[in-house]
């Protein structure tokens, strides 16, 4: 394939996902715009998955790690502690 060829091919399919990812924003709009209806009068289908719970943050706070809870532990990959890795 020459290298004119090439390029016809690419800019064809480019233009067929530019009007592709159109019909996707507009099939999307379609559904946003069903989601003013009342609840429960959308096939279950259309309604999608829940979403998911949210997760409550956890603080970690900025004092010192405790260094007697890493006595004796090997650093991952690394091997013992104060010693050189390999």
């Amino acid at each position: 394939m020459s290298q004119q060829e090439e390029l016809t091919t690419i800019t064809r399919r480019l233009d067929e996902l530019v009007q592709r990812v159109g019909e996707l924003e507009r099939t999307v709009d379609q559904l946003r715009g069903a989601g003013d209806q009342p609840r429960g009068t959308r096939p279950a289908a259309q309604r999608g998955p829940k979403p998911a719970a949210r997760h409550e943050l956890v603080t970690i706070p900025d004092a010192p790690y405790n260094n007697a809870l890493w006595t004796d532990s090997d650093d991952e990959g690394l091997g013992v502690r104060d010693r050189h890795a390999p």
